[in-house]
């Protein structure tokens, strides 16, 4: 049986468009559908989205399906098992967790309290899960991340 994975759907047609399969890319990175299965197709798009001086990149799919089997992570005493966040001096360190909410939610669900080392732990997680999410959307072509990139 000669079966073709679906990897993508074209933005205009909804064509599926196949692993290992000639498609093009909208360079407006604001773009919301942004993966055509033919010029045409991107042509097509093109007015209704207003951009502003667009083209198309040709790319190739990914030969293989990107796995989505992400593995529970455990969190060691000392540090992050399972990935750490990126290094780079660039990279904001802040809290990324409203701490009254995440406190409310926890009170509310358990009655239980909430330590103030929870917050930079959780907010490393949250960094984890994101360089991950931001790989996936760039293996994709895409410059935005978006809710399916966070994989269970």
């Amino acid at each position: 049986m000669n079966d073709v994975m679906t990897w993508r759907h074209c933005g205009t047609c909804k064509k599926s468009i196949g692993l290992n399969t000639k498609h093009f890319v909208c360079t407006i990175s604001g773009c919301a559908k942004s993966v055509y299965c033919s010029m045409g197709c991107f042509d097509a798009h093109v007015p209704i989205f207003r951009h502003k001086d667009p083209w198309a990149e040709e790319r190739l799919s990914p030969k293989v399906m990107p796995t989505n089997d992400v593995a529970p992570q455990r969190i060691d005493s000392a540090r992050l098992v399972g990935g750490t966040p990126k290094t780079d001096t660039n990279t904001p360190k802040d809290v990324l967790v409203v701490a009254s909410k995440l406190k409310d939610y926890i009170d509310a669900k358990s009655g239980m309290n909430t330590s103030g080392t929870v917050l930079p732990r959780l907010s490393d997680i949250i960094r984890i899960e994101c360089d991950k999410a931001i790989e996936r959307a760039r293996n994709d072509g895409r410059k935005t991340v978006m809710d399916r990139d966070f994989v269970r």
